[in-house]
């Protein structure tokens, strides 16, 4: 199957990273490549883009469509929270620009076989590294029923959290819970009929929750926002594409921290905790897709961008 994927935010994205021709930028979530090429075809022979990410698929197809910018672009397979270390591997310090994009690819979300979907029967899987060994079945089968309604209420926002995690429980004491169709029977019979008329997929907020645990996508992202910030030259922007509230929380708080680090109390006449600005918020209110961009890809609807521009 052909990795399709519709960049979300595209022109407003790699606006807002003001592209120096000769400058030197990051794109940690490479997916099929729609913000790289708009970023490589803004560089003169002289610019660089590093291209990273761990989902294989994405690689090849990544390495496909940029081929005409090859000259200019390094494609590497890692998880965006290593940058620190890929940079230094290609003898590279600070950068111009980065950006996240931190949505699952339509590629992902279509094609069956990777489970991340409840709309196909297929195996659980939802890794976004395959050569992770863990996959959405452990996690289904193994986790105890308090860790299930934990990361189903934190991670999933599902007010029956423990109504699915006990029946994902129950069920899997008479046998392993294999596929999503089984996995999706069993969250439907544990919400209220009235609920399911009216609240989209039963399932959505689970398989959210799943595939973020699974991942460490909040981890991930929580830990690497202040690297990224160091690793920027002066003007240097980062900008990060949310697609869920969890995130768009820790970007702005994470970008907030960064800007005012001062942890002395307030009133105090002057700063003793010697903490410094390492830049500003360029985004006061997050970014949204246009009326027009939410009719052509209704993917879009919940995207947000932040940007953090250095000091």
């Amino acid at each position: 199957m052909e990795f399709k994927h519709k960049s979300v935010l595209l022109y407003e994205t790699v606006d807002q990273l003001n592209i120096k021709p000769d400058g030197i930028y990051v794109d940690g979530t490479l997916g099929g490549g729609g913000h790289s090429y708009e970023i490589a075809g803004r560089l003169s022979d002289k610019g660089r883009l590093i291209g990273i990410d761990q989902d294989e698929d994405a690689i090849k197809a990544a390495s496909e469509r940029l081929k005409p910018f090859m000259d200019r672009v390094t494609i590497v397979r890692n998880n965006y929270c290593n940058m620190d270390k890929v940079l230094d591997e290609l003898s590279i310090d600070k950068v111009d620009g980065i950006m996240l994009d931190l949505g699952v690819s339509s590629y992902q979300l279509d094609t069956a076989e990777r489970g991340f979907t409840y709309n196909v029967d297929a195996k659980l899987d939802m890794r976004m590294d395959q050569r992770q060994e863990i996959t959405a079945r452990d996690i289904v089968n193994e986790y105890s029923e308090y860790d299930l309604y934990r990361i189903i209420r934190d991670y999933g926002e599902d007010r029956f959290a423990k109504n699915i995690a006990k029946h994902i429980v129950a069920a899997r004491a008479d046998k392993p819970i294999e596929t999503t169709f089984e996995l999706n029977d069993i969250i439907k019979a544990s919400i209220p009929m009235k609920v399911r008329a009216t609240g989209g997929h039963p399932s959505k907020r689970t398989y959210q929750a799943i595939r973020i645990e699974l991942n460490r996508e909040l981890e991930v992202l929580e830990n690497s926002i202040d690297m990224m910030i160091d690793r920027l030259n002066s003007k240097g922007r980062l900008c990060i594409i949310t697609f869920h509230s969890l995130e768009d929380r820790i970007v702005k708080v994470r970008f907030k921290n960064n800007e005012n680090p001062c942890t002395c109390p307030p009133g105090f006449p002057a700063c003793v905790c010697g903490k410094k600005s390492k830049g500003r918020v360029i985004t006061r209110k997050p970014i949204i897709p246009s009326e027009e961009e939410l009719e052509e890809n209704s993917r879009s609807k919940s995207s947000k961008l932040r940007v953090f521009e250095r000091a």
